[in-house]
């Protein structure tokens, strides 16, 4: 009995040492795939989504400027 317990635990630490080696793997497998989406989205000029929220808040600004100035421009043609 004392030797079926040896090669059970023999086996479980197999498997143990085997789990976390699937887990490193996978861990290695994700970083490699999001540096090369990361890359790949580089590549294609994208841009992020605090450059597109910027840009949106500038062109907001600035059709509330031409509104003011058109409204201006009508007044001051009323008189």
């Amino acid at each position: 009995m004392q030797t079926r317990n040896k090669i059970m635990d023999d086996i479980s630490q197999l498997m143990t040492n085997a789990m976390g080696v699937a887990q490193g793997a996978k861990g290695e497998a994700e970083n490699a795939m999001k540096s090369m989406l990361d890359r790949w989205l580089a590549d294609r000029d994208f841009v992020t989504r605090e450059e597109f929220d910027a840009v949106r808040a500038m062109a907001q600004k600035a059709r509330e400027e031409n509104e003011a100035l058109k409204a201006r421009i009508e007044a001051l043609e009323g008189k």
